[in-house]
Order: C-alpha cells, then structure tokens, then sequence
C-alpha cells in the first residue's frame, strides 16, 4: 500500500515517513500545498496523511481541489488545530479521519489501516481469501494457520491483491501502490514476487489474466 504524508515540519514529516514505512507502507512526502495538490492528483495512493497549516496553499483547499478532480482517496486530516469548528470544516470538505496534535504515532498507524481496509469494503482487522489470512497490523500471513514468511516487498505485493481479491490487478497498477517514487526497480519484479509469493503460499489463489495481470479468488 502506498501512501502520501503531507507535512510541512521536517522532523514530524521524517518521524511519519518512518513509522509508516516501518509498518509497511510506501510513503511519498509533501512539504508544502502546491507538492501536494499535484501528486494526490496524478499518483494513485491508497490513503493521504495530510496537514492543514501548510506553506503556498492550504491543506482545506488542496483537499477540496482533489474531491472536485474526482480524487476520492482515504484522507486524514493531520492538524493543530483543536476547535470543533476546524474538525467540521475538514470533514465537510472530504475528509474521512482527523487526528489532532499532538498524537500517538501508533494511534495514526492504526487510523490509516482502517481507512484503507473501510475504502476497499472489509470491516475486520484480518482481511481473508479461502485459506489464507494476512493481518495488517502484525504484518503476517497464513494458510489454514500456517505461518507464511514473507519479505517486505512480497507482503505489500500480497496486501494489495488481498484488499483487491477478485479483482484484476495489472502489474503496472501493482508497482504504482508498492513502490514509492523513489524507489527503483527492474521491469519483471513484479512476476518474481507474483513466482515467490504462489510458492510460498502453496495453494492455487493468485491467477494470471493472460494480457491483464493478476487475480487473487479463494482456491477452488
């Protein structure tokens, strides 16, 4: 999953890159409104950390710039400002969380598994497909109880089916939600994690569509 932290104080915007990351998502970073309105509206991510008290254009005007684009990510609000009325202004302008400052890190963690797990139609905290079971929170997989070990990369890879099953997934859509803009990586990684990821599984759940990509369906 990948995400996009909008923040404009470098330590708090390097401490939430890290946790984050450290949890297992692909973050990008924002440092000012104008960054921000850009990629939220051309890089396609699965929730956005965003500030209001940002430099060049307000975190209320980025966000009502992306709903009325049709930009409709999971996005948490991330501000000091404590008084109702900046909760009511958010929310009414698109938001779907806030977290006021100062706050827990764990706490914002969880917010943005719940977000993502809300946008995509699962309520409880293990997402499944027949057999297999992966937990966001503890970063695990398995089959039938058994414990998969998975690498990051596989996991994010697996993640995203998951949250996507039943869906076809191309593999371009793929490294656009487990890469981050920085990252670099050879054209077939995504079919030698797709390999690793169905020999460690064991079961017959990830299909190749043939010209499309890739469907997760519970075994038959």
């Amino acid at each position: 999953m990948r995400l996009l932290v909008v923040e404009d104080e470098p330590r708090l915007a390097a401490q939430l890159r890290e946790a984050l990351a450290a949890s297992g998502f692909s973050v990008d970073a924002a440092h000012d409104g104008e960054e921000a309105r850009l990629l939220g509206a051309t890089e396609p991510y699965d929730a956005v950390v965003l500030d209001l008290g940002l430099p060049r254009q307000d975190g209320l005007a980025v966000l009502r710039h992306w709903r009325g684009r049709g930009v409709r990510v999971p996005v948490l609000i991330l501000t000091a400002r404590s008084d109702w009325h900046s909760k009511v202004e958010g929310l009414n302008a698109g938001a779907d969380d806030y977290l006021g400052k100062p706050f827990v890190m764990e706490e914002l963690v969880a917010r943005v598994r719940a977000l993502i797990r809300r946008s995509q139609g699962f309520a409880a905290p293990q997402i499944s497909c027949g057999p297999i079971t992966l937990d966001p929170t503890a970063a695990t997989v398995s089959v039938d109880g058994r414990p998969v070990a998975l690498t990051a990369q596989e996991f994010r890879t697996l993640s995203y089916l998951m949250h996507r099953q039943g869906r076809i997934v191309s593999q371009r859509e793929l490294g656009e939600h487990i890469y981050d803009l920085d990252d670099e990586h050879e054209s077939n990684t995504i079919e030698v994690f797709i390999g690793r990821i169905r020999r460690k599984l064991g079961v017959d759940a990830i299909r190749t569509v043939r010209g499309l990509g890739y469907r997760l369906q519970a075994p038959q």
